[in-house]
């Protein structure tokens, strides 16, 4: 069997919280009045402080803390919802001794309530987070880092990805990415992707390879 490495994003690929996301990012564009249409739909795949770098910088740095820490609140009483059977594929990845890493925009305190939920803590092989990285998707340290963590090179990675971000981002890491429709549609993602599935039910680790 060929050796490969499996990368997999988070939200919406892993667990099926972006429709949570959208509740909260929604509500805070509304209140702060910036006037963006599908504002929680453009920062998918985007890490906070990149979210608030990008369009919060003009308020003091309290009131941008402020933001960071309602997120958070509203992370600790989400359900995390796991996408139709990514535990079992991840799972069948593990049985067959294929390298598997996390690659998300979430930071390490979301990611403590999201393995505590799941029974995550020995899962990955490596774990990128937010924390962990300078630049955040699109651009690739992310998936660049989470390679090296596990000696392979990137035409050897696999990514799933559901987010226009996270999908350059797999991309601009040289590796083959495969999109999931469970934030954005089909049509939206299959040019930009080498394969689109729904979720995990019926794909088999030999379909990898």
């Amino acid at each position: 069997m060929q050796a490969i490495t499996v990368l997999f994003d988070l939200d919406g690929v892993i667990i099926d919280t972006e429709p949570q996301y959208d509740i909260f990012w929604r509500k805070i564009e509304k209140d702060y009045q910036l006037g963006i249409e599908n504002f929680e739909h453009i920062i998918k795949g985007t890490t906070t402080p990149d979210i608030l770098k990008k369009y919060f910088s003009h308020l003091s740095v309290e009131e941008q803390n402020k933001i960071a820490d309602a997120n958070f609140e509203w992370e600790k009483q989400m359900d995390f919802i796991p996408i139709p059977g990514a535990l079992e594929f991840i799972e069948n990845l593990k049985k067959k001794n294929i390298k598997i890493g996390l690659v998300t925009s979430s930071d390490d305190q979301k990611l403590k309530l999201v393995f505590k939920a799941l029974n995550f803590d020995e899962t990955f092989d490596t774990v990128v987070s937010a924390d962990r990285i300078t630049i955040g998707k699109p651009h690739p340290m992310c998936y660049l880092l989470a390679a090296k963590d596990l000696n392979s090179s990137p035409e050897k990675c696999i990514v799933f990805e559901d987010s226009f971000q996270g999908i350059e981002a797999g991309n601009a890491a040289g590796m083959r990415v495969i999109g999931l429709s469970t934030t954005n549609p089909e049509e939206s993602i299959k040019d930009k992707v080498n394969r689109v599935i729904p979720n995990f039910e019926g794909i088999c680790v030999d379909d990898l390879i």
